[in-house]
């Protein structure tokens, strides 16, 4: 790596540093586009601070939010309206779900933490039948395409930086308190694991470093 290179990733270290923005909530209302307009039930797995959790409030009758970190399901409560049909548990995602099911299930970059081929069949296990599983991962980039997908989304970055946040230095966002981990799966292996589980699924490699998984329970 040259000096010139060092000298630009650090220059874009402190540009986003001091323009944070959200990837995760980025794809908050293109998952509410993949649901129906009202189903009775819905679990956010990976809660975080509940952005998500409230919105899907607005097709679910009832929304439950799980997380693994007491002190962000507390903010989650905390930012939650109290009459908002809103509940949250701290509980592991593929143990304490118990017996309920759900009409919709939702996880955005959340399954690289867990055992990803059990966090599926828990998935569908606890999924009610035509209900929707909807999750935005994070995958290893490994394939040429993966590589593509990672430079273009440079300098939209940049750009989704400056639009977020007008131009001006902002807050960065407590939607999420737990370590980020990078992922182990490849899309690939993602892919390839998701169809035995899930058979039909539809999956999507997606700009910001995220891929998509959609599937219905018939």
């Amino acid at each position: 790596m040259t000096s010139l290179t060092r000298r630009a990733l650090r220059g874009l270290e402190r540009f986003h540093a001091a323009r944070p923005w959200d990837h995760n909530a980025h794809f908050h209302r293109w998952i509410l586009r993949q649901l129906p307009e009202r189903v009775g039930s819905a679990l956010d797995v990976g809660c975080g601070s509940g952005d998500l959790a409230r919105l899907l409030t607005g097709r679910a009758a009832r929304v439950h939010g799980i997380d693994t970190d007491p002190a962000i399901t507390a903010r989650a409560r905390e930012l939650t309206p109290v009459a908002a049909p809103v509940t949250y548990t701290v509980t592991d995602a593929t143990t304490g779900l118990g017996d309920r099911s759900y009409d919709v299930i939702t996880c955005v970059a959340v399954v690289h933490h867990l055992p990803f081929t059990e966090a599926l069949e828990t998935f569908r296990d606890h999924l009610a039948t035509g209900g929707t599983l909807v999750l935005v991962g994070v995958a290893r980039e490994r394939t040429p395409v993966d590589h593509l997908l990672g430079l273009a989304s440079i300098p939209l970055n940049v750009l989704m930086a400056l639009l977020k946040n007008r131009g001006r230095p902002a807050p960065r966002p407590d939607s999420m308190s737990a370590p980020t981990r990078p992922a182990d799966l490849t899309f690939p292996e993602i892919a390839r694991e998701a169809r035995a589980v899930l058979p039909g699924v539809r999956l999507r490699r997606r700009l910001f470093w995220r891929y998509t998984l959609v599937w219905r329970r018939l």
